[in-house]
């Protein structure tokens, strides 16, 4: 098979490809600023008018988050885009990727800048607004290629993947399950390593109830959540190096008033990473148990938010498959050899692959220091992996390569 043209063709795009990344990352798109995603959105929707494809535009249920008070707020994201085409194919493909940055509205990193002919800083080149662009100049060149009516796609670009993707995960579920392959446009390492399994990852908040007291008078009377919330947290952390793999990260305490009085509340945020399945059950057994343990005493009460948003990634004979395509691709490429490491970090590749869907989640960008001003892309890897994605689908649309089988569900 040749796709020499198409692939010729992306070559000639990437003077726009960096314009494009250029204009959107210097939208402020923090998860919270929804009129910034909104912002991004369109202008998503105008690169991929060319595409003929369906365009949908979905309002997301709000988003529960617990304040430091203990108070539940809701809140609002922005639109979740989705764009599809050829949907009743007997092939079809899911690209992921998300509209929002971990970069409030006022944050100090807001624009872009040259540091070099092959190096621009700015907030979200890389992760993830850079992919979002090699995403649909891939595509352009798939439906420029006569291999294109033989698959049908899906685009899912989310508005909160930086804050768990709790609201969008049933959307990305459901698409999940009706795709044969997974793509996700997260960045690569700047020399090109991908992310191959991932840990899963839940966040929690754990709030302790006691009773009020004065400190002097009536010290006996008073139950103090803060030594609650304590005893708690030392059994967390003890259960780092209990089982392989699982780590728990006690990240932010809160609670308590003045010296003369027994706190009646107290509130802690933790992490949790797991590399397993296995790992997962035994994480949510333990956590059952110190609560259980700690709701024991008199007058005390523990209450648990949160949960496992991200399931873990394993590299099973699914995944394995479908990079060893990949790998290929690159080698036509005349590509360095690509390679994947495990990561302690996730995405939304988690979900897709708890749906049971071989995904390559970085197949954005080469870059990095992503979630700091320092964060870079590198220019020339724009055209580069665009191009990579786009041979993938080529060889899968023409049936040059072998479809992956289904990845085997975590939950």
């Amino acid at each position: 098979m040749t796709y020499k043209t198409a692939l010729e063709w992306i070559g000639t795009q990437q003077d726009k490809m960096l314009a494009d990344v250029l204009s959107l990352s210097n939208l402020n798109s923090g998860s919270a600023n929804v009129a910034g995603i909104e912002q991004v959105v369109d202008q998503l929707s105008a690169l991929a008018a060319s595409l003929g494809a369906t365009e949908e535009r979905i309002a997301l249920p709000p988003r529960s988050e617990v304040l430091d008070n203990g108070q539940i707020l809701e809140k609002q994201s922005g639109p979740l885009l989705r764009l599809t085409k050829r949907p009743n194919a007997n092939r079809r493909v899911l690209l992921v990727g998300h509209s929002d940055t971990v970069y409030p509205l006022d944050h100090v990193f807001q624009t872009c800048r040259h540091l070099d002919d092959n190096t621009v800083n700015g907030p979200g080149v890389a992760d993830m607004k850079g992919g979002l662009v090699v995403m649909l100049t891939a595509l352009q060149a798939l439906e420029r290629s006569p291999h294109a009516e033989n698959i049908g796609w899906q685009i899912v670009i989310n508005p909160d993947e930086e804050i768990g993707s709790f609201a969008s995960a049933p959307y990305l579920d459901e698409a999940a399950r009706a795709a044969d392959v997974g793509m996700i446009f997260e960045p690569a390492l700047a020399d090109g390593t991908l992310a191959g399994a991932r840990k899963g990852s839940g966040n929690f908040t754990l709030i302790a109830r006691g009773k009020a007291a004065h400190a002097g008078r009536e010290h006996h009377l008073g139950r103090n959540a803060i030594a609650a919330l304590a005893r708690a947290m030392a059994l967390l952390d003890d259960l780092n190096g209990q089982h392989e793999g699982v780590t728990i990260n006690l990240a932010k305490l809160t609670g308590g008033g003045p010296n003369n009085v027994v706190p009646d509340f107290a509130l802690c945020r933790f992490n949790i990473r797991v590399p397993t399945p296995e790992g997962q059950s035994w994480a949510e057994q333990q956590l059952e148990l110190i609560i259980a343990r700690i709701n024991a005493e008199d007058g005390i009460s523990l209450e648990l938010h949160g949960g496992f948003g991200r399931q873990p990634k394993v590299m099973d004979k699914a995944h394995e498959q479908l990079f060893a395509l990949l790998r290929s691709c690159g080698a036509d490429l005349g590509l360095p050899p690509i390679e994947a490491k495990a990561t302690g970090g996730c995405c939304d590749g988690n979900n897709l692959a708890a749906a049971g869907l071989a995904n390559i989640d970085t197949l954005g960008v080469r870059g990095g220091a992503i979630h700091s001003t320092e964060e870079f892309l590198l220019v020339d890897s724009l055209s580069e992996r665009a191009k990579l994605t786009a041979l993938l689908l080529m060889k899968l649309a023409s049936g040059e390569a072998s479809w992956p089988e289904r990845a085997t569900t975590v939950r």
